[in-house]
């Protein structure tokens, strides 16, 4: 039990589960995305325009890829990319971060609005 019969099976779900939160908790913001996703592209460049280090995870350069945006689905209830986690908290996609970004500049968090 637990032990997967073949490393070519992949990881299974609950390493999968463990390595995805490890990612998120020890990284400030991160990013579940695909090369090709135009979507993920944004939302890694209005990071890098804000000058945030940011973690991205190419889900199409790992091998069990399909596995990890399956747990993400479960986690956050989209299958979709990119997922985006901001200090352990999934905050959506690429339109949310920049519906977010937008907010924080137009009411910035020390003012009491």
């Amino acid at each position: 039990m637990g032990n997967s019969p073949s490393a070519s099976m992949g990881l299974s779900n609950a390493a999968t589960v463990n390595e995805i939160q490890e990612t998120i908790s020890d990284n400030c913001v991160v990013i579940f995305s695909k090369t090709t996703c135009s979507y993920c592209k944004m939302a890694k460049k209005l990071f890098q325009d804000m000058n945030v280090n940011y973690t991205a995870v190419e889900l199409d350069m790992y091998e069990n890829g399909s596995q990890f945006q399956d747990i993400l689905h479960q986690m956050t209830g989209g299958r979709t990319v990119p997922r985006v986690f901001i200090n352990g908290a999934f905050i959506g996609g690429a339109t949310d971060a920049q519906r977010l970004h937008q907010e924080v500049d137009t009411y910035p968090p020390y003012l009491d609005v």
